[in-house]
C-alpha cells in the first residue's frame, strides 16, 4: 500500500511536469504564430492607413493590431520601443505603464530577434506567457497570454487524485490478503508435514531450504534419541556394578561372609567400584568432547613418541593377556592435543589387547605417506562381523557383551576415539574379518 501510494504520487508529479512543459511549448508556439501574423499584418497595412508622427518624429501606425486581435480575448499585444517605452497595449492604457526595457523577453528580442518568458503571479494560481519579436521598424512586439499554473491544475485535480488513491489502496488491501494467503498456503502445507515434501505442491525454490530443514530436524530427533538411549545405557551400566557392590556389602554387613569369602567379596566390591569409576570418567570425557564450541589449543606433537609411551604403558597388560605388543615406524609430527592423542592411542591399543587371542599380536605403526600422517593399530583378535562394523563406534555398543564385561570394558572407548578423530579433522577407517583380526587406521 505504501509503495502504491508513493508510485501514484511520483507518477502524478512526473506527468504533471511533463504535460505542463508540453503545454508551455504549445502556448509559446501559438503565441509565436500569432506574433508573426501581427507583424506581417502591420507590413500589409502600411499602405492602407494614414501615417502618424510620434513624439520622437518617427512614422508609426499600430491601428491594425486592434483589427487583427479582434476575437483574441486571452491574448494581449504590446509594442515597446528599444528604450522600453510602451507605444501600444491592446488591454491597458499606456499612459501609466512603466518602462519595459528590463523585461527579459524584451531584452532577448532586441538581441536575438525574438524572446520568450513565463512569469508566475503572486498567488501562484496563474502564469503569464510572453513571446516577443523584433519588428522591421526596430520596435518590439510582445504578445502575452494568461493560463492556469501547474499548482492550480494540481489543486483542481486533487479530489480526483484522492479518490483514485483511495480506490487503489482499497484494492491493495483486498489483493494483499488474497495474495498473502495464496503465497503462504504452500509453506503451511510444508510446515504441517515435513516428511513428504517431495509429494507436496510447494515452491521449487523452497525445496533446498525444506530439505535442509528436514535434515536438521532428523538430526535433532536422532540426537535426542541418541541422548535418551545414552542416558538409559548409562543408567543400566551404572546399575550393574552398584547392585553388585550393594549386594556384597550387605552380605559382609550381616556377617554372612568370613575368611576367604570376605576377602573375595571385598575384591568384587573393589573391582565393581573401579568399573563404576571408569564408567563415570568415560561418561564425563564424552560430555566434554560433545562441547563443540570450546577452543582446544593445538601444538606440534610427535605421534611416534605418543605411540611409544602408550605401548610401554600397556606392555604389562599385554603380557598378562599373552599378547605381543610392538611399535613400528618413525618420527611423525602432527598438529593436535597431546592428551586427546594419548587417549586415542590408549583406547585403540587397549581394545586390541582385550579382544585378542592368547599368543596373538598387536602392531602399532606410525608413518608418513604422501604428506599424510598414518596411525595404524592392527591385531590378530576375534574380529568384528560385517553387520556390526558400522555401529562399533556407538556408545555402549558391544559385539561380544560377555567378553567385554569380563575384560572390564565400558563400551565407550571407541566412541571417545571417534570424537577425538573428529576434533582433529582426521579420517578413520576400519577393516576387520571375524577370526582374523582388526585393523583401524587414523589419517591426519
Amino acid at each position: 500500500m505504501f509503495l502504491s501510494s508513493m508510485a501514484i504520487v511520483i507518477t502524478l508529479l512526473l506527468m504533471a511536469v511533463v504535460f505542463y512543459r508540453l503545454f508551455q511549448a504549445q502556448v509559446m508556439e501559438d503565441l509565436g504564430i500569432y506574433a508573426q501574423a501581427l507583424a506581417d499584418g502591420g507590413t500589409m497595412a502600411a499602405d492602407e492607413v494614414t501615417n502618424a508622427v510620434s513624439d520622437a518624429g518617427a512614422v508609426k501606425n499600430y491601428a491594425y493590431i486592434d483589427r487583427y486581435s479582434h476575437g483574441k480575448e486571452n491574448v494581449r499585444a504590446t509594442v515597446i520601443t528599444p528604450e522600453g517605452a510602451v507605444l501600444y497595449d491592446s488591454n491597458a492604457d499606456i499612459g501609466g505603464m512603466d518602462n519595459h526595457a528590463g523585461r527579459p523577453e524584451v531584452a532577448e528580442a532586441l538581441q536575438e530577434g525574438e524572446g520568450r518568458s513565463v512569469r508566475q503571479s503572486s498567488t501562484m494560481q496563474r502564469s503569464t506567457f510572453y513571446y516577443t519579436i523584433l519588428l522591421p521598424d526596430g520596435n518590439v512586439l510582445r504578445v502575452a497570454r494568461e493560463s492556469h499554473s501547474i499548482w492550480s491544475i494540481l489543486y483542481r485535480s486533487l479530489p480526483a487524485i484522492l479518490a483514485t488513491v483511495c480506490a487503489i489502496l482499497a484494492l491493495c488491501v483486498f489483493l494483499s490478503h488474497y495474495l498473502t494467503a495464496s503465497l503462504v498456503a504452500p509453506i503451511g502445507r510444508l510446515v504441517e508435514d515435513m516428511d513428504h515434501i517431495d509429494e507436496k505442491e510447494i515452491y521449487e525454490e523452497l525445496l533446498p531450504f525444506a530439505r535442509t530443514i528436514r535434515t536438521q530436524h532428523d538430526a535433532i530427533v536422532r540426537n535426542a534419541n541418541m541422548r535418551q538411549e545414552f542416558s538409559a545405557n548409562v543408567s543400566h551400566e551404572l546399575k550393574t556394578p552398584l547392585t553388585a557392590i550393594s549386594g556384597y556389602a550387605e552380605l559382609i554387613e550381616n556377617g554372612m561372609a568370613a575368611g576367604q569369602d570376605a576377602v573375595r567379596f571385598a575384591s568384587e566390591i573393589r573391582r565393581n567400584a573401579n568399573r563404576l569409576l571408569m564408567l563415570i570418567n568415560d561418561t564425563i570425557r564424552l560430555s566434554e568432547l560433545d562441547v563443540q564450541d570450546r577452543e582446544i589449543p593445538f601444538e606440534q606433537i610427535d605421534l611416534y613418541e605418543v605411540a611409544r609411551d602408550c605401548v610401554e604403558m600397556l606392555q604389562l597388560r599385554a603380557k598378562e593377556r599373552e599378547v605381543d605388543l610392538r611399535l613400528e615406524g618413525g618420527r611423525s609430527m602432527v598438529q593436535g592435543d597431546r592428551q586427546m592423542l594419548e587417549e586415542l592411542l590408549y583406547n585403540l591399543c587397549d581394545n586390541a589387547i582385550s579382544y585378542n587371542n592368547a599368543g596373538g599380536f598387536v602392531v602399532v605403526s606410525v608413518e608418513d605417506v604422501d604428506g599424510r600422517r598414518i596411525l595404524r593399530v592392527q591385531d590378530t583378535g576375534i574380529g568384528i562381523p560385517k553387520e556390526c562394523q558400522e555401529r562399533i563406534f556407538e556408545r555402549f555398543y558391544r559385539v561380544d557383551k560377555s567378553r567385554s564385561k569380563s575384560t572390564g570394558g565400558t563400551g565407550l572407548g571407541l566412541a571417545i576415539v571417534k570424537h577425538i578423530v573428529a576434533v582433529h579433522s582426521a579420517g578413520l577407517t576400519l577393516v576387520s574379518e571375524p577370526g582374523e583380526g582388526t585393523t583401524i587406521t587414523v589419517t591426519f
